[in-house]
């Protein structure tokens, strides 16, 4: 049976792969894996239980809140609100585990589940491997009578808790700085220009209406151009774009120019390096961060770590050596001693705080990196590890990189997802890196 937990959760097309039956069960497991139900604890177990505002979430909450009450947990619903705070709220209500219903930036058909422990940590395989099996196990009689778990609707105060938390991000007032937030109708709708505006910030929100059926449509972090143009259009010092979920964060500066995930770790890096936050001197990235970043921070006698493609992976990186910053190109940015998971808003507030720190532009605070040119080319393959054992493939890898030298990059790697073998270059010119990347995608489609 292939596994159900894929590299961020359970997700699918809601009512189809992802279905309430299959949700109930989910919540039910991972309440007898995540808590200390029916192990003779005299405490009830408690879940908190949040989704961003795509329609399925609805109906994908009120199952997963049976299977957990179904098994005596309390279930806390604290209805739309970020990933992160979620998480957050895990940790602060003292909770056994945390539940958020949500695709991310995926579609509007689409949903997701992700599950959190206690402290709002999010779950090993070997853990995700544990509520397989016990979805497997479950017994058809669970408690009864006072024994069984409540629904309870949170009373009101879980955004302002979140938000009070988010305040130690910006400890300076970002006044003067004017900023144009997309929230892509998802569940930074209300928390990212609240959390902006009590900074300090002059905020002007677009796409913070949310329908249920408007989420990621054509907005948000996955629609780049959008922000790029509402920040010229209301000449704005930069623009902040989240997905979904609110986990990501890419900004915009001034004259409409990308500023990806790359190049933020490189703000914050330098920033927690000089005010002594930045724990060993060390930045966690994936093998996808753009080569500029290296260079960028072996200038700044900063250590760059690499680790698989995935924030779970940074994530683990991160805890495991107590690091205090990590990220992913794509606007995943964790600051463990703020968030336990990606927080956007949080990545939002510290990239503006740094402007308000220096007096510099982002245009200027981004100059610290240059981003090299890269091409990725997806290479469709028959056979992923015929490519992975091939020993024309390797000595044609170490042609590139003998070639490139210092200054550019070579990275081959079987797709999880796809029956596909990705081939990314980089280079000093995008012509360059077109031409070797193009050299190598033939070998590879000739191996394939």
């Amino acid at each position: 049976m292939s596994r159900l937990f894929g590299t961020d959760g359970v997700r699918g097309l809601a009512n189809r792969s992802l279905t309430a039956p299959l949700a109930l069960r989910l919540g039910a497991a991972a309440a007898r894996v995540l808590t200390t139900t029916g192990q003779g604890s005299q405490r009830r177990p408690t879940a908190v239980i949040g989704r961003d505002p795509r329609v399925s979430g609805e109906m994908l909450a009120g199952a997963l809140s049976a299977g957990m009450a179904s098994q005596g947990v309390d279930v806390l619903n604290v209805g739309v609100l970020p990933t992160p705070a979620v998480a957050f709220l895990t940790d602060d209500y003292g909770a056994d585990m945390g539940v958020m219903i949500s695709a991310s930036h995926n579609p509007m058909p689409d949903n997701g589940i992700k599950f959190f422990a206690a402290g709002g940590r999010k779950l090993d395989d070997s853990v995700e491997d544990e509520i397989e099996s016990a979805m497997l196990e479950l017994e058809e009689r669970g408690p009864t009578g006072a024994a069984i778990g409540r629904v309870i609707e949170e009373s009101g105060d879980a955004l302002e808790r979140y938000l009070f938390h988010l305040q130690d991000a910006a400890p300076r007032p970002l006044d003067g700085i004017r900023v144009v937030v997309d929230c892509a109708n998802g569940a930074a709708s209300l928390a990212a220009p609240m959390a902006y505006e009590a900074a300090g910030a002059e905020v002007v929100a677009i796409h913070n209406s949310p329908n249920s059926f408007n989420i990621n449509d054509n907005c948000g972090s996955t629609h780049i151009e959008v922000i790029q143009q509402a920040v010229l259009d209301h000449h704005a010092d930069l623009g902040l774009s989240h997905d979904g979920d609110a986990d990501r964060c890419l900004a915009v500066d001034s004259e409409g120019r990308v500023i990806d995930g790359d190049q933020i770790m490189a703000i914050l890096a330098v920033d927690m390096k000089e005010s002594g936050e930045l724990r060993k001197n060390t930045l966690v990235a994936t093998v996808m961060s753009n080569l500029g970043l290296t260079l960028a921070m072996k200038e700044h006698d900063i250590t760059l770590r690499r680790t698989k493609v995935g924030d779970r992976y940074v994530l683990a990186d991160l805890m495991a050596n107590d690091f205090s910053l990590g990220g992913e190109q794509s606007g995943h940015i964790v600051i463990p001693s703020h968030a336990t998971t990606g927080d956007g808003t949080l990545t939002g507030l510290r990239l503006m705080a740094r402007m308000a720190d220096t007096g510099q532009s982002l245009r200027e605070l981004a100059d610290v990196m240059t981003v090299l040119p890269q091409t990725l080319v997806n290479v469709p393959v028959e056979e992923k590890e015929r490519i992975h054992t091939s020993e024309v493939v390797r000595q044609a890898i170490e042609e590139a990189e003998a070639e490139l030298g210092d200054t550019g990059r070579v990275l081959l790697r079987p797709s999880g997802t796809e029956q596909v073998y990705r081939v990314m270059v980089e280079a000093p010119t995008s012509a360059e890196a077109k031409r070797v990347a193009g050299r190598l995608a033939a070998i590879v489609v000739a191996e394939g």
